[in-house]
């Protein structure tokens, strides 16, 4: 492409569809521990990466569940910051989010109900978008990140722990040695 006719601050991205790959982390089953999230965006110009927390460590949304799904409105909110509305295909682990968004699973839990429907809001926000379950080994840097995430977050999250007065967390906290 001849650069003189491309008007200045316009970017041409590469041709091609935006792969993301999206994790989620949770150190408890029930809720009220730490849930994190990790992401990867590559193709059409991008290769990007990032990981956090998913909601306020030891609240009751702090599942494995919500960390998946905010992995993937993260990594779409990202792509929609950045102006790319073109093509997406978004690979998960998490069967649960992959299958609901392709309509094959009801969303019938109610706390996931309003990240479900933002992430359908944002997947409407790029020309066309697909969801693809991957086997773990097939989404390895979005699982590290997630992972190092729970690590980089532990220590803030026990001193918001011990502020609460919840002692030393839920069963999902504890290593198989602490007594209950």
């Amino acid at each position: 492409m001849d650069d003189s006719k491309v008007p200045r601050g316009v970017v041409v991205a590469e041709l091609g569809p935006v792969r993301v790959h999206f994790d989620g982390a949770s150190n408890s089953t029930q809720g009220g521990g730490l849930a994190t999230y990790g992401y990867t965006i590559e193709g059409a110009g991008f290769d990007l990466e990032d990981s956090g927390l998913a909601v306020s460590p030891y609240s009751d949304h702090a599942t494995n569940n919500v960390a998946e799904y905010s992995g993937a409105i993260q990594a779409l909110e990202r792509l929609r910051g950045l102006g790319y509305t073109g093509m997406v295909e978004v690979y998960g682990d998490s069967q649960l989010v992959i299958r609901q968004m392709v309509g094959e699973y009801e969303v019938r839990a109610d706390h996931l109900r309003s990240y479900h429907d933002w992430l359908e809001k944002l997947a409407r926000s790029f020309a066309r978008i697909t969801w693809t379950w991957v086997p773990r080994e097939e989404n390895q840097r979005a699982d590290a990140l997630s992972k190092q995430a729970i690590a980089e977050h532990a220590p803030m999250a026990a001193r918001v722990r011990r502020a609460r007065g919840l002692g030393r967390g839920t069963a999902g906290d504890r290593s198989p040695t602490e007594p209950d």
